[in-house]
């Protein structure tokens, strides 16, 4: 059964719409993990739209599960990272003009930044993982450089128009795990991934973790965060493979 990486980027982004102190991503972390959480991740932006450093300085002393740190490759959020020391940073592209993270990370088109930032992060024993979309030359590429995992971007599937183009989606998440566990990373997935979407790729079989957020902490209003941290996983656990 895939493990539950819980993003409570949008916690903070609540809290920021009124720039007050609530509702606090650290108590949201909390909450996620009583709720049954694998592990947290976060987001620290370069604008700082929703995490602050004093989230991630928190979020690093009191999360119990595996801390999973989004992150760019610039030179100041890497130094953040090093001081930091999350059990994971997951290098992601990052636009200030976006909504959210859009697409993969272009491994092969900037390669030599990333490896001068993946060798970095790990010589201080942090595991590191590639966000990119599933395609043979991203996969190898993210080998190559020395990430020890890849989060295969899920959009192409979550924003599927037609039963076409979602079968093709899947046939490439598939194409992907395979490729990448035959080069000796550890596969995760996210991006777009619901409570109405999430059985599909749950059940395929190779991936050790998905990465959800905004679903969950948009059900979170209705229901609290244990409770739908717990329904994402019972999810998990009928569908996973």
């Amino acid at each position: 059964m895939p493990l539950l990486g819980v993003n409570i980027d949008h916690v903070a982004t609540v809290r920021n719409a009124r720039r007050t102190d609530e509702p606090d991503p650290v108590w949201g972390a909390m909450e996620a993990e009583l709720g049954g959480a694998d592990g947290i991740t976060f987001h620290l932006r370069e604008d700082r739209r929703h995490i602050m450093d004093r989230d991630a300085r928190l979020l690093r002393e009191t999360v119990g599960v595996k801390l999973n740190m989004e992150m760019a490759i610039a030179d100041e959020i890497v130094a953040i990272a090093v001081d930091l020391r999350p059990d994971q940073c997951s290098i992601v592209p990052e636009r200030r003009e976006e909504i959210t993270t859009e697409g993969g990370l272009d491994v092969v088109r900037h390669h030599q930044r990333i490896a001068s930032a993946v060798e970095r992060l790990r010589e201080t024993g942090i595991v590191v993982c590639a966000f990119i979309e599933p395609t043979e030359a991203q996969i190898r590429a993210s080998a190559d450089i020395g990430f020890q995992s890849v989060e295969l971007w899920t959009g192409g599937y979550a924003h599927a128009k037609t039963p076409a183009a979602r079968d093709t989606a899947i046939e490439a998440l598939r194409s992907g795990i395979e490729l990448g566990r035959s080069l000796g990373l550890v596969v995760h997935g996210g991006h777009g991934l619901t409570y109405r979407n999430v059985a599909e790729v749950a059940r395929l079989p190779g991936f050790c973790e998905f990465n959800i957020g905004h679903s969950i902490v948009s059900r979170a209003i209705f229901v609290g965060m244990r409770e739908a941290v717990r329904e994402m996983k019972r999810l998990l656990t009928t569908h996973g493979s």
